[in-house]
């Protein structure tokens, strides 16, 4: 089957909302559980072909969903940050104007490939392969997404007539929802995890309406506590634990550090470091980094 055809005659929207409720939905396919929000959506008849684009929202924060609908109910998808989407739609313009300068189909004068015209883009881990293609039933955008650490390759195929039209409804979300990008970063750092004696501290970086946050989690048998600290702080952070780690480094001349008996006490007034900060106060599973101001 060309690519052409594998979206011919679009499923109801039924189908697709099924279909969307049934695979991994997420902008980051790696993470699982992840709670979404939809925040809007169009959806382009484009000859036979439907296409759906979702704006989304997720821990990791907004990414748009383009989803082309089969007309037996199976969907291809790609996932696109909005930086990602925003240069997709400055390519889409390139190859449209591209297209305007080619002139009627000539079967005798095809590339072997079928390719008259490829871009690529790369964003973090995911690389984005655009290739204006003509084939027996005519010319499309084939768009492309891969995965550097593996997995499979998702694609789908924009008819060429139809990319204006599909430009125009991407910088219509964009419009919408990229304003605020800046307070929404798509790609957060993975989690890490560190194991000292019989403990266990987990940093992960997280995302609420009051922006990024990282939560480090200290977890013991039957014993968990958590700290948040905002995005703004976290040079600040970094410095006084540096400043303290070349203290410990250097000979002690009093014999004692900061509060004279001679260990760094980290929560102070003599708290045992089992024990949960008086300005933590709730449990990891309850923390959802609600506390930043």
């Amino acid at each position: 089957m060309s690519d052409l055809g594998s979206g011919d005659e679009g499923s109801s929207s039924q189908k697709y909302h099924q279909g969307m409720e049934q695979g991994s939905s997420e902008y980051d396919p790696g993470q699982q559980g992840q709670v979404e929000q939809e925040l809007a959506t169009k959806m382009l008849q484009i000859q036979s072909k439907r296409f759906y684009l979702d704006v989304k929202q997720n821990r990791r924060g907004r990414f748009i969903k383009v989803a082309e609908i089969g007309a037996d109910g199976r969907r291809s998808q790609i996932f696109l940050a909005l930086s990602t989407a925003a240069e997709f739609r400055d390519h889409l313009s390139a190859f449209s104007d591209f297209y305007s300068s080619l002139g009627p189909p000539n079967p005798d004068n095809v590339p072997e490939d079928g390719k008259l015209k490829s871009e690529m883009m790369i964003k973090d881990n995911r690389r984005y392969y655009l290739d204006l293609k003509e084939n027996s039933r005519g010319r499309f955008l084939r768009v492309s997404q891969t995965i550097t650490r593996g997995g499979p390759r998702s694609q789908v195929a924009i008819p060429a007539q139809g990319m204006i039209e599909f430009r125009d409804a991407l910088t219509d979300l964009l419009d919408e929802f990229s304003t605020d990008e800046h307070a929404y970063k798509p790609d957060l750092p993975e989690g890490r995890h560190m194991h000292v004696d019989n403990k266990n501290f987990y940093f992960d970086i997280g995302q609420n309406n009051r922006g990024v946050y990282m939560r480090i989690s200290e977890v013991k048998t039957n014993f968990r506590t958590a700290i948040t600290v905002p995005e703004k702080s976290w040079p600040r952070f970094r410095d006084i634990l540096a400043d303290y780690c070349d203290k410990i480094k250097q000979p002690s001349t009093t014999g004692a550090v900061s509060g004279g008996t001679g260990q760094a006490n980290v929560g102070g007034g003599g708290m045992s470091s089992d024990q949960p900060h008086p300005l933590v106060g709730n449990n990891t599973q309850q923390d959802t980094g609600t506390s930043l101001k």
